[in-house]
Formats: C-alpha cells, sequence, structure tokens
C-alpha cells in the first residue's frame, strides 16, 4: 500500500475518508456509470446535500434506514450520505422478495425504507407497503435534498454499530451481521493492499451494491484515488460495451463470474474479451485451481482470488506477485492485523475487519469462542508462507462410514473434466453408509452425456480413494445460486436429492 493510501486508511470514519480524499484528488472521477460520472469531490458535495434532505425527513445520528436498491451511482450517494450522518445502515439485496425483506425490516426495526420503485418488472414499494414498512421512499434516480449548513457534525469515530449486513446464499436462514466504519474501512484496506493497484486503474462493480462487497471496493477506490464502472445488471455479452467502453483494468466478483468471462472469451479465442483487462480479481465462494489456470492459459489475463465472508469482508487476498502455485491453490495471505487460529481443522479469526457479532445475542455467543476468535465454520490450513488452504466446510464434510470426505477434494478433481461445467458435491442421508456421495453436475453447452460410471472411472484415475467415490450423479441444466456472488445453494440440493 503507497504512503498516501495507508494515511488514509487511519481514518476514523467512513465520512472522514470521503472528506480526505476529496481534499486531494476533487476531480478525479471514482463512478461511471452508462455515460454518468461521479468525481471525488462531487460524491462529498451531493452526499452531503441528500444527508440534508435526510435529514429534513427525520433521519437522525442512530436512526435505522434499511434500502434496498440496485448497483447505481444514486445508492453509493444515499449510503454515504446516511454515514455522514452518523445513521444505522440495512442494505438489502434488491433480489430478495417479502420473506426476506419482511424478516430483514422486523429485525433490524427499521424506520425509514428506500427501494428503487418498479425494478426488472417487480414493484418494490408495493411490496414494501404490503409489508408495513416504516417511512418508504423511493431512491432509484431522485435522492432527497437540503441545504448542508444545517447538518450536524458529523459522526467523531468509527467504532459505532452502524451497518447490519444480512448473511446470504449457503444457509435459509439470514442473520443480521453488525458492522462498524472501520471493520468496512480494514477490510478494503486488505483488498487494496493484496491487488496492488494505482491510481490508473479502472475497476468495476458488477454485484449488488448492498452485498458486503460494496463497502469493500468503495473503500480501495477511496484509498487509491482511482474509479469503478457500475453495473446495475451483470450479463454478458451486454455488459461488455461499459467494460470496453470504460477501459477496466480489474474485474471480477467470484468463481462464477470468472467462468462467465471465459465463456465469452471462447466465443473468439483469439480477440480478448476485454482489451484493456490485466486481472479478475474476487472472492466469496471457492476457486477450484482449474478455473485459475484456465483463465491465465485462455484469457491472457492474472486471476487472484480472496477469502471473505458477511462477517469479516476480507480475510486473505492473492497478491498478483505471487507465485501461480499459491494463486492456484491458496486463498491468498491475511493483511497485517488479521490473526487466523485453527482449531480442529476450523479456521478461526480475529482482527479489526471482523464483525461485531449479530443482532440475535444467541448467535453472537455461539460465534466467537473464549479468546474472541470469529468460528467461521470453513475448515483450512496455513502454508509454510502463511497463505491460506481452504479444504472445505464443517457443514461440507460427508460422514460416509465412519470415514470423513471433503466434497471440496471431489469438487475440485471434477472441475477438470470436460463434460463438467460446474459441480457441487453433496452427502444424503442414507440408511446403510451414513451418508452416501451425490455429485450434481451443470455440464457445458455442447458437452456429451456424463455417466455415473465414467464420471468414477476419470476419478479413480485421478487417484481418488474408492471410499470417496461418488455413489450418485445428477445432471442438471443449472445449479441453484443465490443472487449476490453466485454462490451454489447446497442445502437446496440436499433437500431436494434427501427425497
Amino acid at each position: 500500500m503507497n504512503d498516501t493510501a495507508h494515511a488514509l486508511s487511519t481514518s476514523g470514519t467512513l465520512w472522514e475518508l470521503v472528506v480526505r480524499r476529496a481534499g486531494l484528488t476533487p476531480d478525479r472521477t471514482v463512478l461511471l456509470q452508462d455515460d454518468r460520472s461521479l468525481s471525488f469531490g462531487e460524491l462529498r458535495d451531493r452526499a452531503e446535500r441528500v444527508a440534508a434532505g435526510l435529514y429534513d425527513m427525520g433521519v437522525r445520528p442512530g436512526t435505522v434506514v434499511a434500502w434496498q436498491l440496485p448497483t447505481r451511482i444514486e445508492t453509493a450517494l444515499l449510503s454515504f450520505a446516511l454515514a455522514r450522518l452518523g445513521a444505522v445502515q440495512s442494505p438489502v439485496i434488491p433480489f430478495y422478495r417479502d420473506r426476506e425483506v419482511g424478516f430483514a425490516l422486523r429485525e433490524s426495526k427499521a424506520e425509514f425504507f428506500a427501494v428503487p420503485g418498479t425494478w426488472r418488472g417487480f414493484d418494490h414499494t408495493a411490496m414494501a407497503r404490503r409489508l408495513g414498512a416504516k417511512g418508504i421512499f423511493e431512491a432509484y434516480d431522485a435522492l432527497p435534498d437540503g441545504d448542508p449548513a444545517l447538518l450536524p457534525a458529523p459522526p467523531a469515530q468509527g467504532t459505532d454499530v452502524r451497518w447490519i449486513y444480512w448473511t446470504s446464499g449457503t444457509t435459509s436462514d439470514p442473520k443480521g451481521v453488525l458492522h462498524t466504519d472501520r471493520s468496512l474501512i480494514a477490510g478494503g484496506s486488505c483488498l487494496a493492499h493484496a491487488l496492488r493497484l494505482t491510481a490508473d486503474d479502472v475497476g468495476s462493480m458488477a454485484f449488488p451494491y448492498a452485498h458486503i462487497a460494496g463497502p469493500d471496493y468503495t473503500v480501495m477506490l477511496l484509498l487509491y484515488g482511482f474509479p469503478a464502472v457500475m453495473f446495475e445488471q451483470f450479463a454478458l455479452p451486454d455488459a461488455l460495451a461499459g467494460y470496453r467502453g470504460h477501459g477496466v483494468t480489474v474485474a471480477g466478483g467470484s468463481t462464477a463470474f470468472y467462468s462467465i468471462f471465459l465463456a465469452e472469451q471462447r466465443r473468439q479465442p483469439d480477440t480478448p474479451v476485454v482489451p484493456t483487462l490485466r486481472l479478475l480479481a474476487g472472492g466469496g465462494a471457492p476457486k477450484p485451481p482449474e478455473v485459475y489456470h484456465r483463465v491465465v492459459r485462455e484469457m491472457g489475463v492474472q486471476l487472484t482470488h480472496g477469502y471473505g465472508m458477511t462477517e469479516v469482508p476480507m480475510i486473505t487476498m492473492g497478491s498478483p506477485d505471487d507465485t501461480a502455485e499459491n494463486l492456484a491453490t491458496t486463498e491468498g495471505r491475511p493483511p497485517e492485523g488479521m490473526e487466523i487460529r485453527i482449531v480442529d481443522g476450523e479456521v478461526r479469526l480475529r482482527g479489526e475487519a471482523v464483525c461485531q457479532g449479530y443482532l440475535d445475542p444467541r448467535q453472537t455467543a455461539e460465534a466467537f469462542d473464549e479468546d474472541g476468535f470469529l468460528r467461521t465454520g470453513d475448515l483450512g490450513h496455513l502454508t509454510g508462507s502463511g497463505h491460506l488452504v481452504l479444504t472445505g466446510r464443517l457443514k461440507d464434510v460427508i460422514i460416509r462410514k465412519g470415514e470423513n470426505i471433503s466434497a471440496k477434494e471431489i469438487e475440485d478433481l471434477l472441475h477438470r473434466h470436460p463434460a463438467v461445467g460446474d459441480v457441487a458435491v453433496i452427502g444424503l442421508p442414507d440408511a446403510e453408509r451414513g451418508e452416501r456421495v451425490c455429485a450434481v453436475v451443470e455440464q457445458p453447452p455442447g458437452a456429451g452425456a456424463l455417466t455415473l460410471d465414467a464420471m468414477t472411472s476419470y476419478l479413480r484415475a485421478e487417484g481418488l480413494s474408492v471410499h470417496k467415490l461418488p455413489e450418485q450423479l445428477e445432471v442438471v441444466d443449472a445449479l441453484p445460486r443465490n443472487e449476490t456472488l453466485r454462490k451454489v445453494l447446497k442445502y437446496r440440493l440436499r433437500e431436494r436429492y434427501a427425497r
């Protein structure tokens, strides 16, 4: 991290970080979307006006404001306006519907709720009214406006809980995760430090801004003073014009995003899909080593992958100067200040980027051990160089006839098979074995039929122990995924095939 970025990372609050960056490079662009742009100075000035408009509406320091908005410049302005006021924000993924949104509104006790109106054919305002939400207002392309001179002083320190994020994707019950400005700045600093980006780079946000990755990425922009292109909806090839037109140098999001870029590259193998692109980066879901090798080989760009979660937005991150072996097989190294402890194979964490716990105190008590380390539920180990290798989930260990089997080990091997586009290996109840191993496969376009015998023969040839071989194969058109970083929903597969 350069000296300027390091100095900015000491900011006590997100609003202080905005003000300090705007003072350094007021005219440099921070956000791009279609034909619109926003500079760092405009971010500061316009967010203050929005904050004043919110203040006129009755939003005060500590007021809980939920917002369910797509990835837009206006969403970032609203979020930073709330940070200027010292309100408590509860971002909600825009794809959530009545059950999840109602849960978030009730649990957070939100006093205001910002929605996009009708977005992608769904009426969010009607849903908000149906749920009995308080203080409903639309904030898609028009935001509250007021006189900043009437605002109270900004928050003085960043260690109060001002963010409630919602776990999503791999379990059926969300949890309200409590964050501070400082924990979000710490997470973004880790990302910025690892990727070695410069003021000449152009990033991209193709994921929901309401995801924990939203502030994570935006902090990086503020630390290094470069812009990012925002995509309200990510779909290739439609989004390519935005990547190419703005000269994006860094793209990604998660493993699914890498695969989507790869598929697009294969349409015209000899023409770079985005000529200016030099780096794919992301996290939030496991990365099979073969995906790394395919990206480097076929796209001619570097790939760095990291490890993060809603509770800890950035834990480790691969760096472009890591070895190919480390980039392919590990999740990178933790930054200074992130402690990793391996207890009975489980990864546990302590540091400034770790959340303060959950809305439910019982969940908080269960999540932290006696030394204050967060139990992640992930299995892994540290290499001699300090890189973290993840080997699976505690709940993803299949116990067959008393033997532990790692789903990830089988998945990584199957990712090398030409007839496998993506795969999820799950354990299913079995009266004789305790659990049986089931592989659920999504095939790439044009692939030949895959049979259980052919799959197990391949795995035997790859050296997989006989007791780990899948006993069941299910081929699906598409694996079920969440709408944020496209994680596979294994619990849905277990529910479906357990029957």
